[in-house]
């Protein structure tokens, strides 16, 4: 029997996690204290909601941080696929690679999926907004890419009035 994880609760502190970064290096969520965080997780660079969900978020950018938020995207692919993906999008915020799932596997988003009947393993998009203080104050999950980085932008006004 697997060990169950304490996962990352609405209200609560998000335990600090490093990763594998874009452009070299680790980032830490404990990093970004004093300021809001957008996380996405998402299922694979190169496929066509995934690319439509970073070109969204890309896109208003400016706004997120208008209002002091980081964002970034995390996926299983290698930090090499993300360059590729973050260059050929022209993408202007990191992602980060978690090979092994355990930040995937600490929000709860490392799941059973099925698919034509196949049953496998896989991200659930979905996406969770951090306070100043690390604290977890809205997530979505399993979400729909159409609108979805609105909706993020929208909570985010909502929180920094």
């Amino acid at each position: 029997m697997k060990e169950q994880l304490q996962q990352v609760q609405i209200g609560k502190p998000v335990p600090d996690f490093r990763l594998p970064a874009s452009g070299g290096g680790e980032i830490s969520l404990s990093q970004f204290r004093g300021r809001k965080v957008v996380i996405y997780f998402y299922p694979k660079n190169m496929t066509p909601a995934c690319t439509q969900e970073a070109c969204d978020f890309r896109d208003l950018g400016k706004l997120f941080g208008e209002y002091g938020a980081a964002v970034f995207g995390i996926s299983g692919d290698t930090v090499k696929s993300h360059e590729k993906f973050i260059q050929k999008q022209r993408l202007n915020f990191p992602l980060l690679s978690d090979e092994s799932h355990a930040v995937c596997r600490l929000f709860g988003v490392w799941q059973l999926k099925k698919l034509y009947g196949r049953e496998y393993e896989g991200i659930v998009r979905s996406t969770f907004l951090i306070d100043e203080e690390g604290k977890l104050i809205r997530e979505w999950r399993g979400v729909r890419v159409k609108g979805h980085a609105e909706q993020v932008l929208a909570a985010l006004q909502e929180t920094s009035r």
